[in-house]
């Protein structure tokens, strides 16, 4: 980031919150960082939502004028997902709700947006991951107040077989001697977030990326088992279990059709108005370049482009991969251009 390119960081009370669920969030509280200038006219607003168990510093490294995002010409606005440990989550609000979906973060995104910058229509939703379905419901949910979404390896719905994924995630955890209950522990459950971890990298990463000895080759380890335990050991022994809890829960109820669409998927889908990128990588083993195609056919203005890379889920957030990097940038720069 160079010095000239502005910063601002702060915490939105949005005070009690009835959730889809009917349940109340009680003095809910949206962590947030901004980076560049806010245009005179209010047009230059990216949003950029927080991704499964990440906070703002971890997804951050993007935005620079020579990266994917340039806060030059963006006003890009990361809001941190509730129950990332920032917001409010489970680690900070002992009574936070089992369920906190998609659609309640960009609600409260939208809230933040236009009472804290009078922001009513944004240029993009850019997101990756659990933030590129926060993207999407952005614009299912806002169709006139959003001109463009850019869906990284994300999709409208989570499919059954990204459920199975979660679902495993979900009973590491559960197995754990530390598990009290209700998505909560009395002790961090070393063991289990170890395991969680060793989970991840066997779909976070493709087969192929295995098969051509990128764990070696890209992160230097000299075998398998030095990449597993320097890179995904520890990976989410950092983060509260509860809290990962939460967003297990959140990445599984996702869906732009619920609630206001009576789960009509085509419905939901048919009426986004914004201009949709779709950005999945070829080898993501759970948001498949296949889910992308069928959203495809009910969306108004739409392409598909997805990334070449045997990166698996990680070429849409690639921090260390400098071939997928620019095929990333160079895509949003086009969309983001008209």
């Amino acid at each position: 980031m160079t010095a000239d390119v502005q910063t601002a960081q702060g915490i939105f009370a949005a005070g009690d919150v009835t959730l889809e669920s009917g349940e109340v969030l009680r003095d809910a509280r949206l962590s947030w960082k901004s980076f560049g200038t806010l245009s005179p006219r209010r047009d230059n607003v990216v949003v950029y939502p927080t991704s499964f168990a990440a906070q703002h510093q971890d997804i951050e490294w993007l935005v620079a004028p020579d990266r994917i995002l340039d806060p030059t010409r963006w006003f890009v606005v990361i809001p941190d997902m509730f129950g990332n440990g920032l917001s409010s989550s489970p680690s900070n609000d002992a009574s936070y709700p089992a369920l906190v979906t998609a659609a309640c973060n960009v609600t409260i995104q939208r809230r933040f947006l236009r009472e804290t910058f009078e922001v009513e229509r944004v240029a993009c939703v850019y997101g990756w991951s659990m933030g590129a379905q926060q993207a999407y419901h952005w614009a299912a949910l806002f169709p006139d107040e959003v001109e463009r979404a850019i869906v990284c390896c994300g999709s409208a719905r989570t499919a059954p077989h990204n459920r199975v994924f979660l679902e495993g995630l979900r009973a590491v955890l559960e197995a754990a001697p530390e598990y009290l209950g209700s998505g909560r522990f009395r002790d961090k459950p070393q063991a289990a977030l170890r395991a969680f971890g060793r989970v991840y990298a066997g779909w976070a990463m493709s087969q192929e990326f295995y098969r051509e000895g990128l764990h070696r080759t890209a992160f230097g380890a000299a075998d398998l088992e030095s990449f597993l335990a320097a890179n995904w050991d520890g990976r989410f022994a950092i983060r509260d279990p509860a809290n990962l809890m939460a967003h297990l829960a959140t990445w599984q109820a996702a869906d732009i059709s619920a609630g206001a669409y009576g789960g009509d998927l085509p419905a939901a889908l048919g009426a986004i108005r914004a201009r949709v990128l779709l950005m999945p990588g070829e080898t993501d083993l759970y948001f498949r370049v296949a889910d992308n195609a069928l959203e495809l056919a009910h969306l108004r203005h739409a392409e598909l482009v997805p990334i070449p890379s045997i990166w698996g889920h990680l070429a849409g957030n690639p921090q260390r991969n400098p071939a997928d990097a620019a095929f990333v940038r160079e895509q949003v720069a086009r969309w983001l251009a008209v």
